[in-house]
């Protein structure tokens, strides 16, 4: 005797080889023997086998009628083998039977279970939705079918084409547009990209990575409201400083300068001026809505979309020839040993003498003519040269004394890389097609450590400052250089093991990041009001704003720089394309595992994956042949043709380590996932 039973929604049948009162032995075709319940037995019967049984039902099944099944049913509760005898005979087979009690199951929305094999009629409203209900689904499966077949052969339908970017970045797995992708994907064996470029859903990979950004950041557009700035009212002094500014070229938001006074004297003083927005731009204000709202400058090759309108920015930044309001940090140090005496913060006008450009005088204003070894008269730099020359002097102090606190040097082999596309204007966006050049600027030049190590100062005394009066600032800090601590950002004025400074306040650019915006109204309440600037700064301790504040920079702040090495990396790749550069000398950065390995390219802002460099330690210096260029991918691989040295570059290897968790950008992942199982509810 053999028996039909159920166990875990599944049906079952076997041979029946001892049986109790409550259970039994059965043997499954299998040889397995399993205990069933007497609970979980629905049909016994002698013939046919179980497979033929299960096999013969289950295509019965797919022959019975639900809704005259439906028609055929009793009102009240039923069993499956009396609707068997409504709907075949009075004398009913085990495989009618068995027919029926699967056809039963798999159909809820027309019968509802009500116990062991017993069934009750949904009420005909239910059955209409239900029925409704499956007919969509079946319109919106043909359509999925139907946009797949027209996305394989090389078209892409309009709805598909209005939600790409969410399709490929954001996606509702169950939109009939994203499993269309999937499908075309899957039939056609060809990546989704790729299968969407031939399609013509993407125009062009820079427009397909413009628009992505866009999708992700700006979906309203990169355009401000109309926007007054409005004036600074304050009576402030005039200082009486010659200031300076350095930047790029390029650089329209002057927040920073630089002054000295005493040269000689044996005390020197050192002026830090930052642009002062914070002096007009008020908290809640509609200025400060679009700056809160963007919370920063995005940076990328050939363009840049600021925090604030450039007709808000020209009112506050730091133009030469004018004086320009500024919170001015004055730093009084000994001539001969550089310690600090005293520091004061005072609320002024700076005359900006000079807005000097790195771009136009880096490879004149040289550690060799700073030092005296160069004795060329640069008659046309505007700024004397005891004066840079003190400048530097300071800034090597200074960065010695914190690589001291720090515990290590810090260590810049690699150059900063500079992108400057061949075009007229950079007013709007790039096309994707410019002529990209390629420039470097090593790390440590004087011009920026100048710079660098004063914005270091200022942003270090001004947290002190602010934390010592009890006046809450947004802070960077990190605790240790140890491997996977990273940076975090908080209220509290705690060290900062990366730059070796007991605190760090961003506060020197105000006019591209709003924490610095921010930090200056505190700063602002500190120098008009002292020790009651507690009371008066427009964040209190503990105020909930500043978290959120926070919390939306943090998040901008990564995904922007992820925009920009993005950028970049397009533009190195279509750098190789442009001078039909077929190898790169690189660097083995770590193992990618496969057999592959990360390089850095020696001369370009590259890291890329590379095969055949099995063997070599990490540092390994390699000459490598470059695979096909993908740039909807962003992508480029190689294959290793030659062992450059013999042995590792070892600062290089502590470079990198210190930088594993900060690789540049990285081959272009999106959310559509093709080996995804489908849901059942296609």
């Amino acid at each position: 005797m053999y028996v039909l039973f159920e166990e875990a929604g599944k049906f079952m049948a076997g041979r029946v080889m001892s049986e109790a009162e409550a259970s039994a032995q059965v043997e499954l075709d299998s040889g397995k023997r399993v205990k069933v319940k007497a609970a979980q037995m629905l049909l016994k019967f002698d013939k046919p086998a179980p497979a033929a049984l299960l096999a013969e039902a289950g295509e019965l099944a797919q022959t019975i009628e639900l809704d005259l099944a439906w028609e055929f049913a009793p009102e009240e509760e039923f069993g499956f083998a009396d609707l068997a005898a409504d709907y075949f005979s009075a004398n009913t087979t085990p495989v009618q039977q068995a027919a029926a009690l699967l056809r039963l199951f798999e159909a809820p929305h027309y019968f509802r279970r009500a116990g062991k094999g017993r069934f009750r009629k949904a009420p005909a409203e239910i059955v209409q939705q239900a029925l409704a209900a499956i007919e969509k689904k079946k319109q919106i499966q043909a359509q999925i079918e139907a946009w797949s077949q027209e996305l394989i052969h090389g078209q892409c339908p309009a709805p598909v084409r209005e939600q790409l970017y969410k399709i490929l970045f954001r996606p509702d797995k169950n939109a009939p547009e994203y499993k269309a992708v999937v499908e075309a994907s899957k039939s056609s064996q060809k990546a989704p990209l790729d299968l969407l470029q031939q399609a013509g859903a993407i125009d062009s990979p820079w427009d397909f990575h413009w628009q992505r950004f866009l999708f992700e950041w700006f979906p309203k557009g990169t355009g401000f409201p109309q926007l007054q700035a409005p004036a600074i009212t304050d009576a402030l002094p005039l200082a009486e400083v010659q200031a300076f500014s350095i930047d790029d070229s390029h650089t329209t938001e002057i927040d920073d300068a630089l002054s000295l006074q005493g040269l000689g004297s044996g005390t020197v003083t050192v002026g830090i001026h930052i642009a002062a927005p914070g002096l007009a731009v008020q908290p809640g204000s509609a200025i400060d809505q679009v700056g809160r709202a963007r919370l920063s400058t995005v940076y990328m090759p050939g363009y840049k979309i600021t925090m604030l309108p450039d007709a808000v920015v020209q009112n506050y930044t730091l133009s030469e020839g004018q004086a320009c309001p500024a919170v001015s940090l004055y730093v009084t140090f000994s001539e001969a040993d550089l310690e600090i005496q005293k520091t004061e913060t005072r609320l002024e006008r700076v005359p900006i003498v000079v807005n000097l450009r790195h771009d136009q005088l880096d490879d004149r204003i040289t550690r060799e003519w700073l030092e005296g070894e160069d004795n060329t008269d640069h008659a046309d730099v505007p700024v004397s040269r005891a004066t840079l020359g003190f400048f530097w002097r300071l800034a090597q102090t200074l960065k010695a004394r914190r690589e001291v606190v720090r515990g290590k040097p810090e260590t810049f082999n690699r150059p900063d890389y500079s992108f400057k596309l061949e075009r007229d204007s950079n007013d709007t966006p790039p096309t994707g097609e410019e002529t990209v050049v390629i420039g470097t600027r090593k790390r440590g030049a004087p011009l920026d450590l100048m710079v660098a190590e004063a914005m270091i100062l200022a942003n270090s005394t001004w947290g002190q400052w602010m934390s010592q009066l009890g006046v809450p600032g947004i802070y960077r800090s990190q605790a240790s250089l140890a491997p996977g601590v990273k940076v975090r950002m908080g209220t509290k004025a705690l060290p900062h093991a990366g730059i070796g400074v007991p605190s760090y306040a961003w506060s020197t650019s105000p006019l591209r990041r709003y924490t610095d915006l921010v930090n200056q109204w505190q700063i602002i309440a500190c120098a008009r009001h002292g020790a009651t600037a507690a009371l008066a700064a427009p964040f209190k301790p503990k105020d909930a704003e500043l978290f959120s504040v926070i919390s939306a920079f943090d998040a901008a702040y990564s995904g922007y720089n992820g925009v920009q090495s993005g950028m970049e990396r397009f533009w190195t790749l279509k750098h190789l394309q442009q001078q039909g550069i077929t190898e790169l000398d690189a660097a083995l950065v770590k193992e990618a595992g496969g057999g592959a390995w990360l390089v850095r390219a020696d001369t370009l802002p590259l890291v890329f994956t590379v095969m055949g460099a099995q063997g070599l330690p990490r540092g390994a210096k390699v000459r490598v042949k470059l695979g096909h260029i993908d740039l909807m991918a962003l992508d480029v691989g190689g294959t290793v043709t030659a062992h450059l040295d013999a042995a590792p570059d070892a600062d290089a290897q502590a470079e990198d380590s210190e930088d594993d968790d900060n690789l540049s950008a990285g081959p272009l992942t999106i959310a559509v996932d093709v080996n995804e199982a489908p849901d059942g509810d296609n």
